[in-house]
């Protein structure tokens, strides 16, 4: 479990289902590269949101118009949140999947089936951001502008092509420490 700092480890002794003490963090088991990098984009993000949709609120009650425009805004801000999760889950293993029949197996099998899923992933976003950075390449090429603001529209489409790079390195630590965790 993910201690509040970011880190891999618990701030106070836990239970187990029998009542057991669980053991220290194995520190090969833990992310090099600071998890609070994504905490605080996450967070920059979560607290732009909301601050865009309180001045919306604030604005349509008083005014009975609205900053339509931010939108396009929130939207990126909330893949930008999307993204940086995704990353931050990886690196602490909480990344979403099934693992009902994989518990079923013995630890080598389940070792490889971990595996096999890690590299699937590293592979699923390696092609987002691939195909990411056509489509910023198209937007750059066209001159493609956003439709509420009027701005470059590849300014919101490279980070696709960043975040998606930064899921697959955090990815491809996680595949590391399992490996070497063996």
């Amino acid at each position: 479990m993910a201690g509040h700092d970011g880190t891999e480890g618990e701030s106070a002794p836990a239970s187990g289902a029998h009542g057991a003490q669980s053991a220290p963090p194995d520190p090969r088991n833990t992310p090099r590269v600071p998890i609070q990098i994504e905490e605080a984009a996450a967070a920059a993000a979560m607290a732009l949101i909301c601050l865009i949709t309180f001045a919306n609120v604030v604005v349509r009650y008083l005014t009975n118009a609205s900053f339509a425009f931010t939108e396009e805004i929130s939207v990126f801000l909330l893949v930008v949140l999307t993204l940086v999760g995704a990353a931050a889950a990886f690196a602490r293993d909480l990344n979403i999947r099934v693992t009902f029949f994989a518990e079923m197996l013995p630890a080598r099998p389940r070792r490889a089936l971990e595996l096999a899923g890690m590299a699937l992933s590293a592979l699923l976003f390696t092609l987002v951001g691939w195909y990411g950075w056509r489509f910023f390449l198209d937007d750059w090429n066209y001159g493609t502008t956003s439709p509420g603001l009027g701005i470059p529209q590849w300014m919101y489409s490279i980070w696709l092509v960043v975040l998606s790079a930064a899921i697959v390195a955090r990815v491809a630590g996680r595949l590391w420490r399992v490996w070497r965790r063996g």
